[in-house]
């Protein structure tokens, strides 16, 4: 998979300074080139890897030595804090919380599996015990109910929606009604595919958010897009408070460094992705 690929380069680049000789400036621009390698036949956006890189370069060569450690060692925890700025430090799971109802609300462009990725995502929390629903608030794309409604047969989970309804404000409103004081943990909002430059979807998407004030949205990214993911998650963020973000189709793209780009563009933290097309690959 992708980002295993792109791990195992950043390690083996790592080691080969840890190797040399002496971690002198040669050796530095040798690792930050390496880097830069690595990161852009992942399709990570340039301007990301530049800025990478000259932080990394810039902090490693210039800052002082704090005691105790070696040179490699400095020059490895700045890398890594670099990652770490893009990535975050360690796994997250989703904003729920215990005793009442919890809304996530799922966002994307058209054709990035979002519809699939909510019953994954649904699927995955019953399994770990929570009382889950799902609600199509898709009332754009023809035969999306029926695919969510077959999707929440297959993965075990009470389903909501209404195929007659042209409001997806209204049928998202309702389906969280339909859920509430019944006992559900987590209701996840499946809304319509939408691109950028989709003015009336865009502001659709924000007046569904305001109506059911989702305790997370999660940005749903399509891991072949590479670099074409960072505008799409930019303008998402500016829409709407993105909290998170799942990638889906890791399992057949060499562009999954897009994903990357996605969570510098919005500074949120991948939670999950999207590992094949079976319900339980997430």
């Amino acid at each position: 998979m992708v980002l295993d690929a792109l791990g195992e380069g950043l390690r083996s680049a790592i080691n080969r300074l840890l190797r040399s000789a002496v971690a002198d400036r040669d050796a530095v621009r040798e690792l930050v080139r390496e880097i830069q390698r690595v990161l852009l036949s992942s399709d990570v956006n340039v301007e990301l890897v530049l800025r990478l890189s000259e932080n990394i370069e810039r902090k490693a060569l210039e800052e002082e030595l704090p005691s105790g450690i070696s040179r490699r060692e400095h020059v490895v925890k700045i890398v890594y804090e670099e990652l770490v700025n893009i990535l975050g430090s360690k796994p997250r799971g989703l904003n729920i919380k215990p005793g009442q109802l919890n809304v996530v609300m799922l966002v994307g462009i058209q054709g990035s599996g979002k519809t699939t990725t909510a019953a994954k995502l649904a699927r995955y929390l019953a399994k770990r015990g929570f009382k889950t629903g799902l609600v199509c608030a898709d009332t754009f794309r023809l035969g999306a109910y029926e695919q969510l409604s077959q999707l929440a047969e297959a993965a075990g989970v009470p389903f909501y929606g209404d195929s007659n309804s042209r409001s997806s404000v209204e049928v998202a409103k309702r389906g969280i009604d339909y859920f509430r004081g019944k006992g559900f943990d987590v209701v996840i909002v499946d809304t319509a595919g939408r691109h950028k430059n989709e003015a009336d979807l865009m502001d659709e998407m924000k007046e569904i958010a305001r109506s059911i004030k989702p305790a997370e949205i999660m940005l749903v990214v399509d891991g072949t897009l590479g670099q074409q993911a960072m505008t799409q998650a930019k303008a998402f963020k500016e829409a709407t408070d993105i909290g998170s973000i799942i990638v889906t189709k890791l399992d057949g793209t060499a562009r999954g460094g897009g994903a990357l780009s996605a969570v510098a563009a919005t500074g949120a933290p991948i939670k999950f992705i999207g590992t094949g097309e079976k319900l339980e690959d997430i």
